[in-house]
């Protein structure tokens, strides 16, 4: 999935947020990233367990240090008991740092990621960002923040406490759906509008647009 995010789109998203602000009090701030983590322990998990595979392998075959030993040696030479450990341990290193290598592609890195590890990372950065750039920043604690994390191909809905008083997490069950279908189809601008009419709509109809309400977060998206 690529975002393809344009000039153009932006200013789309800025004007949905605008037009789903003059309906509430609530303030919305929509943020995209290409990914919500690096997934290093992931790749050191998998090059761990590929250590711990070759040394069980030769515990149930011990036969395939023998043999190994044979490759490298020949049949001539027989082998000690701290050369045939010291070549394990090589073996079992080599095979490590090979894999630690080969995780450092991030495409097979976030394929073999487990997906509820890349629900709850992506839950994780979408909590860290509202607190920094949306908690309590509006008079009524009425933020909202839509989060949307290429890379995982997931997205989450943060809301402020008075928010979260008067709705459920099924609240924004319909924005989600739109968001993940026009992203799915490649059309992230057009995902990322509809939850905001959305959540705007739930917004005005649990905190209604009052005289004095202020642009307390600016209209606009953020790529990270």
């Amino acid at each position: 999935m690529v975002m393809n995010l344009s000039e153009a789109d932006h200013a789309r998203v800025s004007a949905a947020i605008a037009a789903a602000e003059a309906k509430s009090n609530g303030e919305i701030l929509a943020i995209s990233a290409d990914r919500s983590d690096a997934y290093h322990d992931v790749g050191l998990h998998y090059a761990v367990l590929i250590l711990f595979l070759t040394l069980a392998s030769v515990a149930v075959w011990p036969w395939l240090l023998d043999l190994g030993w044979t490759l490298l040696r020949g049949w001539s030479v027989p082998p000690t008991m701290r050369e045939l450990l010291t070549l394990l341990l090589g073996l079992a290193l080599l095979k490590f740092l090979v894999a630690l290598y080969i995780m450092k592609w991030m495409p097979l890195r976030l394929a073999l990621t487990p997906g509820a590890t890349k629900t709850r990372r992506v839950r994780r950065r979408a909590v860290a960002l509202f607190k920094a750039a949306t908690e309590r920043r509006t008079v009524g604690r009425t933020g909202v923040l839509i989060y949307l994390s290429e890379g995982e191909h997931r997205a989450e809905i943060v809301a402020d406490e008075a928010i979260t008083a008067v709705t459920t997490p099924d609240t924004w069950g319909e924005a989600m759906a739109a968001l993940i279908v026009e992203v799915k189809a490649g059309r992230p601008a057009d995902g990322i509008i509809a939850a905001i009419e959305r959540v705007g709509t739930v917004l005005a109809d649990h905190f209604p647009r009052s005289d004095d309400d202020q642009n307390e977060i600016p209209d606009k998206l953020i790529e990270l």
